[in-house]
Order: structure tokens, then sequence, then C-alpha cells
């Protein structure tokens, strides 16, 4: 059975306690691989390989470090099938996602920021007659980087790449439930020669391995993507020691659904952004709201699109719909679906664990399942339920649906349908969200910020904003003698 391996100092090592942690394949329900439970000794020896490779790789011209991050791009570009294979396999999506969505991802994220630190600029002010101020941006030094589950490989080189680029060295840990593309990407690290140290990927527990990381007095800032009571405790951690965050939690984003949509493109768009990934991206639409005068149409058309969606071996191409990640986790969503009948809720389609033949018989399988007859305010409306489970629900005014999409404790994203323009405007002002789709959804443009508001985090990644997270602003005032 394969054992992953850290990777620390440019090369591939067990964990000091020779410790591991099983692995399963969520289509079949079986440990397919072990990962290191790597703790405090593992996280000590890749900050001890960060903080020396610092000197060099920051000192680097940005066009030197791109060079070094282009040459991992034209790695993975060459394994992209066995890429998305292994994410399949490890994580329960489609192989026909991963292969369309995640690892393409990955590549445009190194491409981007790789490019975009060659054409940062910094600030100078004229105080005229007195002085020049020029303001310098320097890499912070060592940061940490914790990515999650659901999208591994595209959110962990989200975080990695900015960091990366930005002149820093990075101790990074991805989620112990989908560590294989992380593992396969040090590989590809190792064969495109990146510096020793510079990139180190600490395998384990988010309580040791991760615990060791935000704690550690040598990480000077923490960037996270999970959910929210993590966050929390991370930043109780992270904030007394005055490191910077940036914290992407939760989300339980509302679709608004106007009469005067484009009726097949939004119905098309609504079963993706309800259900891509098992209903597993913290940007899916959740809580579905529809003008009255369209909902029993949209409700008839919505669940018999969704019943067709089909529920397969993720290795197959016909392959629509995957496991969910984990026993637990397919336990926790079905006790969401028992908790929203007891609500009063009407089931319209699935709502049950599907049992697959041949190699996925013990896989973690649930139905699409759409929900109805629920107040916004319930329990089922307002918790992140982070599964294939959707609830649909009418209103009459803006007014109305402005109060239902805000009632959350998350402001993540939204995505309005409407062909009215004023509308779309003032909509989109009123949300509480950090992300406003109007007549699309996950639609993305790697220049724009990207992050939420209340608990739905804290900071923005994308972007430069990325780049400037991952260094320190400093003011240099030259007084101007005459």
């Amino acid at each position: 059975m394969l054992k992953i391996e850290n990777y620390i100092n440019g090369e591939l090592v067990k964990p000091v306690s020779e410790n591991y942690l099983d692995n399963f394949n969520p289509a079949t329900g079986e440990v397919y691989s072990l990962i290191p439970d790597s703790d405090e000794k593992d996280v000590e020896s890749a900050i001890e390989a960060a903080r020396k490779a610092f000197p060099a790789w920051s000192k680097m011209s940005a066009e030197q470090r791109h060079d070094c991050l282009m040459r991992i791009v034209s790695l993975i570009e060459r394994d992209m099938d066995s890429l998305a294979e292994a994410e399949s396999v490890d994580n329960g999506k489609p192989k026909s996602l991963a292969k369309a969505v995640d690892i393409p991802r990955a590549v445009s994220n190194f491409k981007f920021y790789a490019t975009a630190a060659m054409h940062t600029a910094t600030e100078a002010h004229e105080t005229v007659g007195q002085a020049i101020n020029y303001t310098l941006r320097q890499p912070l030094g060592v940061v940490g980087c914790i990515s999650p589950w659901n999208l591994p490989l595209y959110l962990f080189t989200w975080k990695i790449a900015p960091a990366l680029a930005a002149g820093c060295c990075v101790v990074a840990k991805p989620s112990e439930i989908t560590p294989m593309t992380a593992y396969l990407l040090s590989k590809l690290c190792i064969e495109a020669k990146l510096p020793k140290g510079v990139l180190n990927i600490v395998h384990g527990l988010g309580a040791k391995a991760g615990s060791a990381i935000v704690a550690h007095r040598d990480v000077k800032a923490i960037s996270f993507t999970g959910g929210t009571k993590t966050g929390a405790g991370i930043a109780s951690i992270a904030a007394p020691m005055f490191k910077k965050l940036s914290l992407e939690l939760g989300g339980k984003n509302p679709n608004i659904i106007f009469a005067d949509c484009n009726y097949e493109e939004m119905l098309k768009t609504t079963v993706l952004s309800s259900f891509s990934n098992q209903g597993q991206i913290c940007l899916c639409g959740s809580r579905v709201f529809i003008e009255r005068p369209l909902y029993e149409k949209f409700k008839a058309d919505f669940v018999e699109r969704v019943k067709q969606l089909k529920i397969a071996d993720p290795l197959i191409k016909e392959s629509i719909v995957g496991a969910v990640v984990s026993r637990p986790h397919l336990e926790k969503i079905l006790s969401y679906i028992d908790l929203a009948q007891k609500e009063n809720g009407k089931i319209l389609c699935g709502g049950k664990q599907v049992k697959l033949e041949g190699r996925c018989q013990g896989g973690y399988f649930i139905e699409p399942t759409v929900i109805e007859n629920l107040a916004h305010d319930c329990r089922t409306n307002q918790e992140e339920i982070f599964g294939p489970v959707v609830t649909i629900t009418p209103f009459d005014t803006e007014e109305e649906v402005l109060k239902y999409a805000n009632s959350v404790e998350y402001g993540l994203s939204a995505t309005v349908w409407t062909e009215n323009l004023s509308r779309a405007h003032r909509v989109a002002e009123i949300l509480e969200s950090g992300i406003i789709w109007v007549n699309s959804w996950l639609l993305r443009d790697l220049r724009t910020p990207f992050g939420g508001m209340k608990q739905s985090g804290v900071g923005r990644e994308g972007g430069f904003e990325a780049l400037r997270f991952f260094t320190e602003e400093k003011n240099v005032c030259i007084k101007i003698n005459y």
C-alpha cells in the first residue's frame, strides 16, 4: 500500500514518528493509501528548511521566480490526466470534473501569480517642496498555507502560488482527507528543481500538524480555507501573536431568481450551482429563492432536471454525481435531510443514500436532494450542510427576498437572475456577500478579490490582493533639501 511522504527541504521524507493515518477512497469506502501522522517535529523541520531558503528565494528577481514556477506548470500540464484521476479517487468527484476544472485551475493559479509578480508596482508620493515618499513591499518570510478537501489541488495552489511568487517560503498542509495531489505536486516540484526549502508540504491532522504551523513563532502569516469553527480557532491562536490572517470560511449562499430571468440559462446553471462537486463547493447556491409567478414552473422543471443527474462511479465518463468525501460527512448530510423533515420540509426528490453495484458498492453516495416548505430561518436554511442538498422557497418582493438572503451568519457569495439592469445593481449593493454573480455562477477572473463577509471569513484572496497579503509594506520618506 502506498505511503504518502512529507516534502521537506526538497526531499520526500517519512514522518518523524513513523505513524500513519488511513486514506479512504470515497467511491469504494476502502483504505487505499496511508498518510503521515505528522506532528510538531515535522513542522519544525519544515519551518527550519523554509527559514534557510528564504534569503536566497526572496532576493531572486520576480522573473527568476516566474521561471521556477512555470517549470511546475509544464509538468502539471503534462500529467493532467493522471492528476485528474488521482483527484477523483481521493475526493470522490467525477474524473471529468477534475480534468475540466480542478487541475486546469491549478495550472492557472501558478501561471497567473508567476506572471503577476513581474507586474507589481509600488506607489510614490511627492510632498511638494518637502519630501518624496515611496512604498516598499517586501516578502514576509515563512508563511503557512492550510487548504481544504473539497477542491484539493485547486485551492492548495491558490494559496501557495501567490506566496511563492511574492518571495515567501511556504510550509503547507493539505487536508488529511484528500492529500494525494499535494503529494504528487511535491514530486513535480522535485522534478522541476524548485530550490530546496522554498515549498514544504507537511501532511497530517489539523489538530496536530495544522496547529503546530499556526502556533509557530517563525510563521509570519496564515492563509486558511475551511470551516468557520476551525477558522475561529486559528484566529484565537494567531491574532495574539499578531500574524497576518487570511481566512476563507463557510457559506450558505442564496440564489435569487426573478421572473424576468433568461429561463433556460438560469435553469441549466442552477442545476450546476446546486450540485456541482456533490454540492461540496463553498460557492454552491444551497438556498434557491424564486419569484412567486415562476415558482411552480421552476419547481417542476428543476426537479425533473435533478432527477436526471447520473450517480455513478466517479471514474466513468457518464458520472455527473460522484461520492461525498467521507463517511462522517455522509452521515452529517443525511442528518440534515432528517432535520429538514422534522422542520416540516417536503422532499421533492432525493433524500437517500445510494448503494451502487460492483466496485463502488461500499461508497459514500447520496441522491441530489431538493426540499421545499421550509421557513427561511429554520436550521436547515441557516446552517452549512455542504452537500447535494438545496432548498427552494418562493418570494413576492425584493425587500422580502433580501431579508431571506441576508438572514444567515455567512456572506460568501450570491447569485442573482434578472434581465433588469437597475434591479441587478440595486440588489447586488444590498446583498451581504463578498461575491455577487449576476446571470452566471462561478465565472471567475483571477484578477478580482475573493472572500466573504460576516462569518465567511477575513481578508481577500485573488488578484494583487493575495500578492500584497504575503508582503510587508514599508514607507520610506526622503526629505528634499534645497
